[in-house]
């Protein structure tokens, strides 16, 4: 065993030495280019016509013509007076067919290109005789000369720790990452599009607040020095957005990030992409109405279908969303009917002899919600409407007249995750004032995550708020389940990392 870490050991320090003497040859590279004048930093534009897709995708209209490239030379291989090379761009790749011939006293600068090296070409379409489309490059340029050495071409950049601290490497070395990062800004473009025909209005709200309100999480806090004044980051949308509706404004939502101050796990980051929206004059049936069909909508035309395969599991978002009470999932999934508790005691108890743990200022409502976690979430597969949530658990939440303790209010799951989130938006400022003070006494037993009375959006109710519905939805896990990707770190360009020392 020691034997073989030593072996390790000794084969990652020779590793490094090669590396440092590969990447001490390519900055010799570039001081001789600079000491002949040819300094590949100062161009600072360079024509493209074309990208190396849209050669192969139209080739029989471009085959004989020229076109001008430019990207990342991703392969090289010099076979004396002709040399085949790959140029990689934003699209995809193509080969590129260089002889001495063509490039007369350039060809020897073509030579000393490094894989890595960003370059410019000018050519005529043509395909090979092994029948591969190509460039017959006339004329490259040098853009800008890599002084780093590239992950090996057929191992990539596997190492996922590696992969997500340098997503820049990532993305050149592994095109399914890239395609990931795509199909994201396709899926938040096909939102808006949808949205937006239907008279939402897009808005932007403080990331910077006074108090971080409208979810249950631990804010960041910082410090506004030009004001001398404590400030947090925004962990919910909900109650700037709330006062556009006051406003009068009607329908609007808002795409950003917001920070929790919580853990790392493969679906949470602490800094991540919600989308909430609020509409006038419709409660959260309409939201389920909206939410059904947008997902839909989006899944076809991004997907091309309605139907997801994630890890194995088909969903199917083309049929009925499922519904069931919380009450009802609980009863099926650990056989205890909450509408039969009766008091906080029993609830308790019943949470020794599941072994769940609560906290002293936990109440019925809470307890109802811990056993959701523990025995129904990761059941609800297919896409299913969770109502009848507990008050204790929904402080901004419309009160349901016809259940005394429940509200207005569903959560979307799908693929056992929490997918969305919404309410007939309380609107009463009497209420409300009440449901903060609950909140506040919670936070003085212990509960870091309860709101804060927010005097501001209580004036704003107290302006008035007409009947409305409102939904948050999480970005990054819509975009895992529609890319197949593993953890929130997947679709993260930068994901939050542990600072190395």
């Amino acid at each position: 065993m020691a034997q073989n870490q030593n072996q390790e050991k000794q084969g990652g320090a020779a590793k490094t030495q090669d590396l440092n003497q590969l990447r001490k040859v390519r900055r010799e590279k570039l001081a001789n280019l600079m000491a002949e004048g040819k300094n590949p930093f100062e161009i600072v534009t360079y024509d493209q016509t074309h990208h190396t897709q849209e050669i192969k995708d139209n080739y029989e209209a471009l085959e004989g013509k020229e076109v001008s490239i430019a990207g990342r030379l991703m392969a090289k291989r010099v076979m004396g007076k002709a040399s085949f090379a790959n140029l990689q761009d934003r699209d995809g790749n193509i080969q590129l067919y260089v002889s001495r011939d063509d490039l007369g006293e350039d060809y020897p600068a073509f030579k000393k290109l490094d894989v890595g090296d960003i370059v410019g070409v000018k050519g005529i379409v043509f395909t090979t005789k092994m029948g591969e489309k190509s460039v017959h490059v006339k004329e490259i340029t040098l853009l800008s000369k890599s002084l780093q050495i590239l992950p090996e071409k057929y191992h990539g950049l596997t190492n996922t720790d590696l992969r997500y601290r340098q997503r820049y490497v990532d993305l050149i070395m592994n095109p399914e990452s890239k395609e990931v990062f795509i199909k994201r800004s396709k899926i938040i473009s096909a939102i808006r599009r949808y949205l937006d025909e239907r008279g939402f209005m897009e808005v932007e709200t403080p990331m910077l607040v006074e108090n971080a309100g409208g979810a249950a999480a631990r804010p960041f806090t910082t410090h506004f020095n030009a004001l001398n004044e404590d400030k947090k980051l925004r962990i919910s949308l909900e109650l700037y957005l709330k006062r556009l509706i006051v406003g009068g404004l009607e329908r609007v939502y808002e795409i950003g990030r917001v920070f929790r101050n919580e853990g790392l796990d493969i679906k949470h980051n602490p800094e991540f992409t919600l989308m909430e929206l609020y509409q006038a004059y419709t409660d959260y049936e309409g939201m389920m109405r909206l939410t059904e069909d947008m997902y839909r909508t989006i899944a076809q035309q991004v997907l091309g279908t309605t139907v997801l395969n994630y890890k194995g599991k088909e969903i199917d978002l083309g049929k009925p969303f499922e519904r069931i009470t919380m009450t009802e999932a609980v009863k099926k999934y650990s056989g205890v009917d909450f509408d039969q508790v009766k008091t906080l005691e029993e609830a308790k108890a019943l949470c020794d002899e599941r072994d769940i743990h609560y906290e002293k200022h936990h109440q019925i409502g809470d307890i109802l919600n811990l056993f959701f976690d523990e025995y129904v979430e990761h059941n609800l597969i297919q896409p299913t409407f969770l109502t009848g949530h507990p008050i204790e658990i929904s402080p901004l939440t419309k009160k349901d007249p016809e259940h005394p303790g429940k509200v207005l209010r569903f959560e979307m799951f799908m693929n056992g995750w929490e997918m969305c989130n919404a309410y007939s938006e309380l609107n009463d400022p009497i209420d409300q004032r009440e449901r903060f003070a609950m909140q506040e006494e919670q936070f003085a037993q212990g509960n870091e995550e309860a709101n804060h009375t927010d005097e501001d959006f209580l004036n704003a109710l107290e302006i008035g708020m007409p009947p409305t519905g409102g939904i948050g939805y999480g970005i990054d896990r819509l975009v895992m389940l529609f890319t197949g990707a593993e953890a929130i770190r997947d679709v993260l360009l930068f994901p939050t990392m542990r600072t190395l020392e």
